[in-house]
């Protein structure tokens, strides 16, 4: 089955909701490959085209998170207002409270672990890309430092070293990250 198979999007699209079935019951570490595959309906044979483990398995669950993550905190045109992060921020770290024992799994404190790594790439480039085409001075260097900021400070609170409600948390972020933008650097 080729990536564009149809069948194939299926197959992920079950084995990424039998995961999170599975985790909604039992920590990822304790989720074994066979229970996966029982819950999806397909054969592990069908499970090693796509995934090597269930932790690759989920990564790519988690990946459309990661997606919310980039757009939630590009999700503002004209200038940022410091004191109002944009709801779509918000509304993201309130949805992943609620699962974030698996995120606790994949991100680990700091900001590294396969989704930490996965979530700073896509932030950084997202972020580099904006800044260059906005003519912002070292373009580089700041998105370096707002993946690393938001995945550190999200892994670090879904560890519990930050007390916060999601709300507090997204305005905090979201203060964080306008400072990064505003702050002045030598070309």
């Amino acid at each position: 089955m080729s990536e564009g198979d149809p069948r194939a999007a299926r197959t992920r699209a079950r084995l990424r909701a039998a995961l999170l079935a599975e985790c909604a019951e039992r920590p990822l570490e304790q989720v074994s490959v066979a229970a996966v595959v029982r819950r999806a309906r397909v054969s592990r044979s069908a499970f090693y085209l796509h995934y090597t483990d269930a932790q690759a398995l989920a990564v790519d669950a988690c990946a459309e998170v990661v997606r919310d993550a980039v757009q939630a905190l590009h999700a503002w045109r004209g200038t940022p207002d410091p004191s109002r992060p944009p709801p779509a921020l918000t509304e993201f770290v309130e949805g992943i409270a609620p699962h974030s024992a698996l995120y606790r799994a994949l991100l680990r404190p700091g900001g590294s672990g396969p989704l930490g790594e996965l979530l700073h790439h896509e932030l950084r480039e997202r972020s580099r890309t904006e800044r260059a085409l906005a003519g912002a001075p070292a373009a580089a260097l700041v998105a370096s430092a707002v993946a690393a900021t938001f995945a550190g400070v999200l892994a670090d609170w879904l560890h519990g070293a930050i007390e916060a409600t999601p709300a507090q948390l997204a305005a905090q972020i979201w203060r964080l990250l306008i400072s990064l933008h505003r702050t002045a650097l030598p070309s």
